[in-house]
């Protein structure tokens, strides 16, 4: 599943390509995909003649600010915009957005299209179709609207993401470090990839009850998480199957990974082997030695 790291990266690109790009035309070939409104005929409607301003993030949602045009009878006149709430993604699973330049024959996973005058295309791919979209119109509360959008904690790279929070956090919690830092009711953004990857670099077994870790734990874990996603973020995010850029391209941060999908390789700091075990469903991995 794309984790903070790849959702920055989308928004990113979509914040580059998408400035003067205006909703001409939508095509819904998977209907399930759009969860708000229910009516297919209703979202084409309020969406189409938007225009994409801000693009932002929350965790892992991706939330574009619309703008709504309309053409003045008189010639000459610019079209005037009004704010028309807003279109906000989330990837899931398998999930990606595709730029292209020019109108292609969609693939048999492609489930939403959005076009311009020009014909340049924004495509939603999703191999699994776990992935959802929603126009919440002007007037309308998204965090209403949308409950995993209402309940997220606060982002890492956040002032109230610091030692205090995290301790009062913690401390109350008999389940694992690794099960905490999924949860984005805590945490907004961090996924399976990047729990392993911060709890390695801060030496801390992914099996550890949260309540145990000392302060002194805690500050070496929320630097290493802040360094992790600020490093990934720089490579482009981390694709092992499906996450692709907007532009179709993978992410590079998986040729660093520490110890994600590394299982039965020599740990990088003391040469023995990363070890993999599920831990409430999830594949983890950690070094015996370096994690304690």
């Amino acid at each position: 599943m794309p984790e903070l790291p790849e959702v920055e990266t989308v928004r990113r690109g979509l914040e580059k390509k998408l400035k003067n790009f205006i909703i001409e035309d939508i095509e819904i070939l998977r209907s399930s995909t759009i969860s708000f409104p229910k009516d297919n005929i209703e979202f084409i409607k309020g969406v189409t003649h938007s225009k994409f301003g801000k693009w932002e993030r929350r965790g892992k949602y991706l939330i574009a600010n619309l703008k709504k045009y309309s053409k003045s009878p008189k010639k000459n006149i610019n079209p005037s915009y009004k704010d028309n709430g807003h279109l906000i993604i989330h990837l899931r699973m398998t999930g990606y957005l595709n730029w292209l330049k020019t109108r292609k024959p969609p693939c048999k996973h492609t489930r939403v299209r959005f076009f311009d005058k020009n014909k340049s295309e924004l495509r939603f791919v999703d191999v699994r179709s776990f992935g959802q979209i929603w126009w919440v119109k002007q007037g309308l509360n998204p965090k209403e609207i949308i409950n995993g959008l209402g309940s997220l904690g606060p982002e890492p790279f956040e002032k109230n993401f610091n030692l205090r929070y995290l301790n009062k956090e913690f401390s109350k919690r008999s389940k694992t470090v690794k099960s905490v830092l999924l949860d984005q009711k805590i945490i907004a953004g961090i996924g399976n990839i990047y729990a392993d990857e911060s709890l390695y670099e801060a030496g801390i077994s992914p099996f550890r009850e949260a309540r145990t870790i000392n302060n002194r734990e805690l500050t070496r874990l929320k630097d290493s998480i802040i360094q992790v996603l600020k490093k990934s973020i720089g490579s482009g995010g981390t694709t092992f199957s499906d996450f692709r850029n907007i532009e179709g391209n993978n992410g590079d941060y998986s040729m660093q990974a520490n110890v994600y999908r590394r299982a039965g390789e020599k740990c990088k700091k003391c040469n023995n082997l990363i070890q993999r075990k599920k831990l409430s469903g999830r594949s983890t991995h950690w070094c015996n030695y370096c994690q304690k």
